[in-house]
């Protein structure tokens, strides 16, 4: 199985990378972008079969080491092969 680990800083937190992405697409001319925050996406293979085992292993494994949860806020999708 795959598990998606998508993570992002939590509201309220400054987030420059997503500033300086923002500045940067409209020095380009692209218009309309109000704001942007940048994150990360983390793909797992994973060996188990059961899916909710998975998201919860995933679970686990964004709560210990995959994200800051003092700053970040994560979400995991499990995908079947």
């Amino acid at each position: 199985m795959k598990a998606v680990v998508t993570v992002m800083l939590k509201d309220g937190v400054l987030d420059p990378q997503g500033k300086a992405i923002g500045h940067a697409l409209g020095t380009l001319g692209f218009t309309g972008v109000n704001d942007v925050r940048a994150g990360k996406v983390i793909v797992l293979d994973l060996a188990e079969t059961d899916p909710a085992r998975a998201q919860g292993v995933a679970e686990e494994m964004a709560r210990k080491l995959l994200a800051n949860t003092v700053i970040e806020s994560f979400r995991v999708v499990v995908q079947a092969e």
